[in-house]
């Protein structure tokens, strides 16, 4: 049973990615209300709730095939301040990164090392904040390669990310998951460009993983909405006119589409500011009617959160999009325990980690390079 280390657990969607045929050492988040719904989904003996910065090798059990971090995103991100790696969220990367080097130096190096982010780490400082970490994994020892999934591929959730997979030096990867150069969908025009501005010996250690691509998605939007969720509650009719009344014509002719289909269509609403005809900066609801949801993003730091709108015929109802549907756009079960509390459900899942994009990368990468890494194992000990 291959072992992993998970940092920035959060509320564990990298586990429930892995799945049971992994074996869980040692996880880590600071935030303590994650930290409870870790353990009450997983049991969770092996979380330790603390800042990064203060742990130390000692902290961290045994030998792990796999290191995962989804550091924070929020200095990286395109809506953030432009601070990238010397910000104090996702400046959280290099204490995560010692302690990466203290495993190396202790013999106990990761086989994998798997960095998840938003795509703005791409072009964070012109691509050298993305730099600085590919180079990192090649003075530590590991090719490296990057991909980026759009979480629609899985779930009706437009959720693109960056992830960037070391693999240790010693070990070599199966050449079907490896290609001569970028492949669609998995390296995207900004992930080529970042690539390019990489030094030459970081590039002789790149790697173009090449997966395979998912078969068609058939869930829908619409499937994931519940009729009459708990954790909130439909508008009145008063506020859902006023929520109308925030578009812009454009938005406002595709409701009027919706209506004339006559048939139950759901929607997705964002609230934001947006410069009207004037110039002036107006607060505006953007819909998308494409079965898929926009980006779930934390309540915090005043993005707004996912409106849901269902047009049938010529009615038309709205309310914030509940904690459970939050889960399911995340690939998490029903059976997975959510706070009460609407915001904090709300802050754990936007925060997290699509759980069918880590099982695929589990299935497709992380489990036949451990295979074949064992397999020789046992070759050479015959």
């Amino acid at each position: 049973m291959p072992s992993y280390y998970e940092f920035f657990a959060g509320g564990g969607m990298v586990r429930a990615g892995l799945g049971s045929e992994w074996s869980c050492l040692f996880a880590n988040d600071f935030d303590h209300k994650k930290s409870r719904v870790y353990r009450e989904n997983w049991k969770g003996e092996e979380l330790k709730t603390a800042d990064i910065g203060t742990l130390t090798t000692k902290d961290i059990t045994g030998v792990a095939k796999l290191a995962w971090a989804s550091f924070p995103c929020q200095d990286l991100s395109l809506a953030g301040g432009g601070a990238g790696l010397k910000g104090d969220r996702s400046g959280t990367f290099w204490p995560f990164w010692t302690l990466m080097k203290g495993l190396i130096k202790e013999k106990r190096a990761p086989h994998l090392i798997v960095l998840e982010n938003v795509c703005g780490t791409l072009t964070s400082h012109d691509g050298k904040d993305f730099a600085t970490i590919c180079d990192g994994f090649r003075e530590a020892g590991y090719n490296v390669g990057a991909i980026v999934v759009d979480a629609a591929l899985f779930v009706p959730h437009s959720r693109p990310r960056l992830f960037v997979i070391g693999v240790h030096g010693d070990l070599q990867s199966p050449k079907n998951l490896t290609a001569e150069g970028p492949v669609s969908p998995w390296h995207t025009r900004t992930l080529k460009t970042a690539h390019g501005k990489l030094s030459a010996k970081t590039k002789e250690k790149w790697i173009w993983w090449n997966l395979p691509v998912p078969s068609a998605r058939t869930v829908k939007l619409a499937d994931l909405i519940e009729e009459n969720p708990t954790s909130t509650s439909w508008f009145s009719a008063e506020d859902t006119r006023q929520l109308l009344a925030m578009m812009s014509p454009i938005n406002r002719a595709k409701v009027a589409e919706a209506k004339r289909q006559g048939r139950k269509i759901v929607g997705g609403v964002y609230k934001r500011t947006r410069p009207n005809a004037k110039g002036k900066k107006v607060q505006r609801a953007e819909i998308r009617f494409d079965d898929v949801s926009g980006c779930l993003r934390t309540p915090a730091g005043g993005s707004s959160r996912q409106v849901i709108v269902v047009v049938d015929g010529r009615t038309v109802k709205a309310r914030l999009i509940s904690s459970r549907e939050t889960a399911r756009l995340m690939g998490l079960p029903d059976e997975y325990k959510l706070p009460e509390n609407y915001n904090e459900a709300y802050h754990l899942t936007g925060d997290g980690v699509v759980v069918p994009v880590v099982r695929h990368l589990a299935k497709y990468l992380f489990e036949p390079i451990l295979a074949v890494t064992e397999e020789r194992k046992a070759t050479a000990a015959a």
